[in-house]
């Protein structure tokens, strides 16, 4: 792809971009057609449901292993907790046994899952080293044999998430895209990299639209979209129906409204405040807090706060100073009280963000 693909556009209107999008009997309207990617560790029920306030209409659970014995474990316990969410529910699951992955979408669909979401997208080596993930993507056969076993085992829709390929020697997304269709799945989610880059060089646009040619069911683009103007400019390259935001998300959940108002209106919304912000994380917080456990929650909110971090009025050094006092905290109060005294010195009330939307490559 031309490098001019990849200059930021100028905050001037636009044709309007439609961001709709259909899984099976699940249609999201304009501008809901927005997804949240799924990142074990990080896409829990509170950072879910935050960015479901901020705009993604389209949220998958973090995947758990279809493995029976690890069903009920605490931490498959809460990766499936959807309770209270709005629909569709989707829950994601990873393994290489076509019978074991059909067992375990029939039991997430009896308690209460709308989609299954099928891994063949994680680079990880645990996940890979048990031949599951991306690593599935070298013998086709089997991803064959997954995906029917899956949608014959369930009456809701069936979606894929995957990558390119194994390595970019072997690119095969367009011969798995097609076998996904063949048998039944309702949407693709792919990742413009393949298994062999985990998530470093440029994501391979050519290659997501090439799979939205070859395919008529919807197909989502992911990896590297980190502003509206790159998601603009990658649906408009790719054709794809809609994008999945990852890494892009986490800091700045209002991502979501943001693309879906630059789409609309071609225009960028009004930059939240400071105080705006503190509101936004401090009640994400509270949510982790709720939802694990004050010890736990606090444990888990640091990583989140450094993800914050990114995008705040801070200079790297006072950013270093920041973090290690939130992550010396062990309660919530202290951790909210750090938090509430570096908004409580911040010289200004308004925070024009530049960063990264004016500095996109």
């Amino acid at each position: 792809m031309n490098a001019s693909f990849f200059v930021a556009a100028a905050n001037t209107a636009v044709d309007v971009v439609k961001t709709t999008l259909t899984i099976g009997s699940h249609h999201l309207g304009q501008g809901k057609g927005l997804a949240l990617a799924p990142m074990a560790g990080v896409t829990d029920k509170p950072f879910r449901a935050l960015c479901r306030r901020w705009g993604a209409g389209y949220t998958v659970a973090e995947m758990i292993s279809a493995q029976p014995h690890l069903r009920h474990s605490r931490k498959s316990r809460r990766r499936t907790d959807c309770c209270g969410e709005p629909a569709p529910i989707a829950v994601q699951l990873v393994g290489n046994d076509p019978a074991q992955m059909a067992d375990a979408a029939r039991y997430s669909v009896a308690h209460g899952a709308h989609i299954i979401d099928i891994n063949m997208g994680c680079p990880a080596k645990k996940v890979c080293n048990a031949a599951a993930g991306s690593a599935l993507l070298a013998d086709e056969a089997r991803v064959a044999h997954i995906l029917d076993a899956v949608v014959r085992a369930v009456e809701v829709p069936v979606t894929l998430k995957f990558r390119t390929g194994v390595s970019p020697t072997m690119r095969n997304a367009v011969r798995i895209a097609r076998l996904a269709e063949d048998a039944g799945i309702a949407m693709l989610a792919l990742h413009g990299r393949t298994r062999a880059c985990a998530f470093t060089g440029s994501a391979e646009y050519e290659t997501i639209a090439a799979v939205k040619r070859a395919v008529r069911i919807p197909v989502l683009a992911n990896g590297d979209i980190n502003s509206p103007h790159k998601a603009l400019r990658v649906l408009r390259e790719t054709g794809a129906d809609s994008v999945m935001i990852g890494r892009a998300a986490l800091g700045q959940p209002w991502l979501f409204r943001d693309i879906a108002h630059f789409a609309a209106h071609g225009v960028l919304p009004s930059p939240l405040t400071l105080e705006e912000r503190l509101a936004v994380i401090d009640s994400h917080l509270v949510a982790l807090y709720e939802f694990y456990g004050e010890a736990h929650g606090v444990r888990i909110a640091r990583k989140h706060l450094g993800y914050y971090l990114r995008y705040l009025p801070v200079s790297e050094s006072n950013a270093e100073n920041l973090r290690q006092r939130i992550n010396t905290a062990v309660t919530a109060a202290a951790q909210r009280e750090i938090l509430f005294r570096f908004f409580d010195s911040a010289s200004t009330t308004v925070f024009v963000d530049t960063f990264p939307y004016s500095k996109v490559a």
